[in-house]
């Protein structure tokens, strides 16, 4: 596997990407109406491509094919990471992470029902549960933050 930084040419799979990883890795914790409006088709991330190539994006590949992606904020706020369904517990997201946190004391994120045993894992803590409305549909995730050592 190979970690690397995020490219333009990268946010047509990438999309993809996410959008099968909700729909099929989210759906045992997630109403088909609210997988839909989470990622409501295959090009639903493309309207956030200005924010993969300003945050540190990185991707995962294996044999040229994109297994996975995540993305860090200037402020240490961990934005996306997800892992193609048929690469999960392979220790993808963990190579991910283990980039995205490099060098920062203090990460955030808003964790997925089913993210959020992975995160806890990691050292990650439950700030919050809350709820978040997408289209007028409620979703449940958690507000979760790590302190690295320093």
């Amino acid at each position: 596997m190979i970690i690397r930084q995020y490219k333009n040419k990268d946010c047509d799979i990438v999309s993809k990407l996410f959008y099968e990883t909700v729909h099929s890795v989210n759906a045992k914790d997630y109403t088909v109406e609210q997988l839909s409006v989470w990622a409501n088709n295959a090009d639903s991330l493309k309207i956030r491509h200005d924010d993969l190539l300003n945050q540190n994006t990185l991707i995962a590949e294996m044999n040229g094919v994109i297994i996975g992606f995540g993305s860090i904020d200037k402020s240490g706020c961990l934005d996306l990471l997800f892992v193609h369904k048929d690469y999960q517990k392979q220790g993808v997201a963990t190579a991910l992470c283990n980039g995205l946190e490099k060098d920062l004391s203090i990460i955030k994120t808003y964790s997925s029902i089913t993210a959020k045993p992975f995160f806890e894992r990691r050292g990650y803590v439950v700030v919050k549960a809350q709820e978040v409305e997408r289209l007028g549909v409620k979703l449940k995730n958690y507000e979760m933050q790590k302190k690295n050592a320093t």
